[in-house]
């Protein structure tokens, strides 16, 4: 059993952010920009701030986490479950509702009227009613839970698959007969003491789940992507390589990246069941590789190095532009090749927890440019279409919140002409950006999102995959 809310007009109500409500500031040297009052906001002249919904009842008190798209929905992942948006007019955006089903993280992506959700905290078992547990006991669960989101005002949680070491996050990747889904599942932290987490692990996980039969979701393969052990001796690192925190697969090009912890990681994945290592690199500046973001051609990736874990103030002063950035990787002859780091240029306050976390691209023929999460950092758009220069073209953040480190933006992408972003406490924020480098995407239309599962727009020429 889970428990569903519903979500009402009077208790759901929009808080729509008028102009009056923000201080909109000049483009400015990040000298030049004092740090925000508590939770002022501020943003860059060509961006406006369209809508927010605040955390629905009874998930207030845990935080948002990953975002997916479908048609006119958008899925909220959520500590405490999920939520799912009605945002056809996304300027007027409605919950429609929430399911309360406990366990860290719940990122989410959805395929067809199936939604997945990663539990990498062990419960008592797998339902929607279970308790933490510790994972020293045999008996403890986790893994990915499946629901059906047909009825969105009523979605059923219909399976469950048991993975070692859990799930930290997830990524989708299409059986190409469109007959099956393929679940990769990123984890790592085993330890001897946990029965279902055993050392060394280093390996992904992945499901396969027939689209006819969703129930039938069973794992069909664990490849190791590190036979020989990974990064785990560099100074710096966060935590030795034990396992991948995230994988974005570009399917069409049968490829994917990997953030491997230590170890940024290239794979060949035209057999799904069976990915391929096709390329390593390591970099000393980077403390935990967190994520990765192919562009449109896939011939470049932008790895993102969570510094500090999420919870440190890494985007002041003491810290520099390098740490705690994005990296940008090109591809040549199978080989990844450094180019440059991006940072966000305004400094936050000592008290906020910034770092790189997720992010999009914003769908510009023969440009890359990208919308980024970065913690109390805020929401960043940049251009890297030159890997050597990148540079922010716009931003949106709040000044440091009341309880430090505990607070930000978890996710932030583009998706049919707006940028959506889940913040930790405030809920779902909706922005909208005007630049002429940005606002040919606007007439781009997409079918679903998940980010971690890219699709390509053309470059040149007329005519998009999602009309």
């Amino acid at each position: 059993m889970f428990t569903l809310i519903r979500a009402g007009l009077a208790a759901k109500a929009v808080a729509a952010i008028g102009a009056a409500a923000a201080l909109v500031l000049p483009a400015l040297p990040a000298q030049a920009l004092e740090i925000p009052g508590p939770e002022q906001i501020v943003m860059s002249p060509n961006v406006a701030h369209v809508a927010n919904i605040p955390k629905p009842t009874p998930i207030t008190n845990t935080i948002n986490t990953d975002i997916a798209f479908s048609g006119h929905y958008a899925y909220v992942g959520n500590y405490g479950g999920f939520s799912i948006y009605d945002i056809r007019n996304p300027r007027k955006p409605a919950a429609v509702s929430s399911v309360v089903c406990p366990g860290s993280q719940m990122d989410v992506s959805v395929y067809g009227n199936l939604l997945f959700g990663s539990v990498d905290a062990s419960r008592s078992d797998d339902s929607c009613n279970s308790t933490s547990q510790s994972p020293t006991i045999a008996s403890s669960w986790e893994g990915v839970r499946i629901f059906d989101i047909s009825d969105k005002a009523n979605p059923r949680y219909i399976k469950s698959v048991e993975t070692d070491c859990g799930s930290h996050t997830h990524t989708l990747v299409p059986d190409r007969r469109r007959k099956a889904v393929y679940v990769y599942i990123s984890s790592y932290l085993p330890a001897a003491e946990y029965p279902n987490c055993q050392p060394p692990h280093d390996k992904l996980t992945i499901i396969k789940v027939p689209l006819n039969k969703p129930t039938e979701a069973t794992i069909v393969s664990t490849p190791v992507v590190f036979p020989d052990g990974g990064n785990e001796t560099q100074p710096g690192l966060l935590l030795p390589t034990t396992g991948c925190h995230d994988i974005t697969a570009y399917p069409e090009k049968g490829i994917a990246a990997g953030a491997c912890m230590g170890d940024g990681v290239l794979f060949d994945i035209s057999d799904p069941e069976n990915p391929r290592v096709t390329a390593r690199t390591t970099d000393p500046n980077f403390a935990f590789w967190h994520s990765a973001t192919f562009n449109n051609r896939g011939n470049k990736v932008v790895f993102t190095d969570e510094l500090g874990g999420g919870g440190g103030a890494t985007c002041n002063e003491a810290t520099g532009p390098t740490r705690g950035a994005d990296a940008i990787y090109e591809i040549h002859r199978g080989r990844l090749v450094f180019k440059s780091y991006f940072k966000i240029p305004r400094h936050q306050a000592d008290t906020e927890n910034c770092v790189a976390h997720n992010g999009s691209l914003i769908p510009v023929k023969g440009k890359d440019i990208m919308v980024q999460a970065w913690y109390q950092g805020g929401i960043s758009v940049w251009d890297f279409t030159d890997s050597a220069r990148p540079q922010e073209i716009a931003y949106f953040e709040r000044g440091p919140f009341s309880v430090p480190f505990s607070a930000g933006y978890w996710s932030a992408y583009y998706y049919n002409g707006y940028i959506y972003g889940s913040e930790f406490n405030k809920g779902f924020d909706i922005l909208k950006i005007n630049d002429k480098r940005t606002d040919q995407a606007n007439g781009v239309r997409m079918h679903t999102l998940n980010v971690q599962t890219q699709q390509s727009y053309p470059d040149r020429g007329h005519g998009w995959p999602w009309d």
